[in-house]
């Protein structure tokens, strides 16, 4: 009588199992699988659970906390001089949004600031400039500009922003990097400590407000670098514009990791 033969596709079962366990059963069942056995069944169980093992337990929730930000500070003003101060608000999906901004100074006596955001030196001194927004709960957001006026105008010139990301799964994904305004492009540069996993098809790194979806994000490019130091050159953004990276699995359309723009 003729012997069942076992399948020809074979996998390595002795290592310890990392990631979704309905994965690694999918993989037992195929490799003590026999001829009889229903392989496009299998290979449907094989993708399910491949994606949910890119998955995880992971629930994304697509709204982040609204954020209103001063884009062009200055460190001193001119007694008798003027600046308008710029700002940027993101809403609750991260999008840019117009917004009525309410502004004022914790000492009239020494700065004037009006309804646009434009400060006047009055006298010599420190100041604290504050902008806010009200939502639509009447709550206020806001941020905090504090500005020394003095005897000539200085601007506050941001070069170089900083972070590290972290993975939000359990492919490996760490390091600390750096962007760098070179003119009108950015430069994203990564530590020798960064390493990425290169098992996942399709990862793609992007810049965006919103951490929890590529909607609206600036996608940088496909992960080809997956360990040790490399950089990206972006051009046309301001290093203000954004305030995290995204990595994203495309082929299951699932976020992989971030990190927080300092």
């Amino acid at each position: 009588m003729r012997s069942k033969q076992s399948s020809q596709r074979q996998f390595d079962l002795s290592a310890k199992p990392r990631g979704n366990p309905i994965f690694f059963q999918v993989l037992i069942q195929m490799n003590q699988a026999d001829q009889s056995m229903n392989k496009p069944l299998l290979t449907i169980l094989l993708f399910g659970a491949l994606l949910s093992s890119c998955i995880g337990d992971d629930v994304i929730f697509d709204t982040v906390e609204e954020t209103l930000k001063i884009t062009n500070a200055i460190d001193t003003l001119a007694v008798g001089g003027s600046h308008t101060l710029e700002t940027r608000y993101t809403n609750n999906i991260g999008a840019l949004t117009e917004a009525n901004i309410l502004w004022s100074a914790d000492r009239s006596d020494l700065v004037a600031v009006d309804a646009t955001g434009t400060l006047t030196g009055l006298a010599k001194g420190t100041a604290q400039i504050f902008a806010e927004v009200l939502l639509a709960d009447n709550s206020l957001i806001g941020d905090t500009l504090a500005v020394v006026i003095d005897e000539e105008t200085i601007l506050a010139i941001a070069d170089s922003r900083s972070g590290s990301i972290a993975t939000t799964t359990f492919y490996t994904l760490e390091g600390d990097f750096e962007l760098i305004q070179d003119g009108e492009n950015l430069l994203l540069n990564f530590a020798d400590n960064y390493e990425a996993s290169s098992a996942l098809p399709g990862l793609y790194l992007y810049l965006t407000n919103n951490p929890n979806t590529t909607a609206g994000a600036l996608e940088i490019g496909k992960v080809e670098t997956f360990s040790g130091t490399h950089s990206y050159e972006i051009e046309g953004v301001d290093i203000g514009e954004y305030d995290f990276l995204l990595y994203f699995c495309k082929p299951f359309r699932v976020k992989v990791g971030d990190g927080s723009i300092n």
